[in-house]
């Protein structure tokens, strides 16, 4: 065999474990997207079932909203009448306050006219007995 010879003959080699290598390479290259689209399968299949789950939670989130307001609608006129209630107590307590500081100050005044009244009795009574005692002495 030549020079030549042996290097054809090492070069097919080299040839042929490239084409081995390039071949396996393929093979699981192969295998790896086969697993890859059954996880796309099953992907699809979780996302589809996931979104048509989704789907139902936002309809019935969709009717309990609807329910709570027609709920919330029909005590609305109960908490305005609670509401309208608490503010004619307020009104009511205004008004008691006023009330009893006016009979406070005509109380005031009362005793004020009253404590009057007792000292001028007290005065005349005084000088109605000097007036008696005065004409008895005379």
């Amino acid at each position: 065999m030549t020079g030549g010879q042996i290097a054809g003959l090492i070069a097919a080699i080299a040839l042929l474990i490239l084409v081995l290598f390039i071949g396996m390479f393929l093979v699981k290259l192969n295998k790896t997207l086969g697993e890859l689209n059954r996880s796309m399968k099953t992907m699809t299949s979780d996302v589809d079932t996931l979104s048509h789950q989704t789907e139902n939670i936002m309809a019935n989130a969709n009717e309990l909203l609807a329910d709570v307001n027609q709920k919330v609608a029909k005590i609305d006129p109960v908490f305005q009448a609670a509401a309208d209630l608490g503010e004619s107590v307020s009104d009511l307590n205004t008004a008691t306050r006023k009330l009893t500081d006016r009979v406070g100050e005509t109380a005031k005044k009362s005793a004020t006219s009253s404590l009057a009244a007792r000292v001028g009795k007290t005065a005349f009574d005084l000088y109605r007995n000097r007036s008696r005692k005065n004409k008895a002495d005379d």
